[in-house]
């Protein structure tokens, strides 16, 4: 789930022009902890929440 998450993230942050940075600050979170949520090292309910809004955002 995690790999794919973040093929999926990256792919879209690559078609829109956009850095984790800018997606993280959008999330209000550090560009670290995305990275861990994007990753599977964070996958707690809080983390769950913040995949959520991920896949809001960018529409995955």
């Amino acid at each position: 789930m995690s790999e794919e998450l973040a093929l999926k993230v990256r792919s879209e942050l690559f078609k829109r022009r956009m850095s984790q940075k800018e997606l993280a600050s959008m999330l209000g979170i550090s560009s670290v902890y995305l990275s861990d949520i994007i990753h599977g090292r964070k996958n707690g309910p809080k983390a769950q929440e913040h995949i959520k809004h991920i896949r809001k955002i960018l529409n995955i």
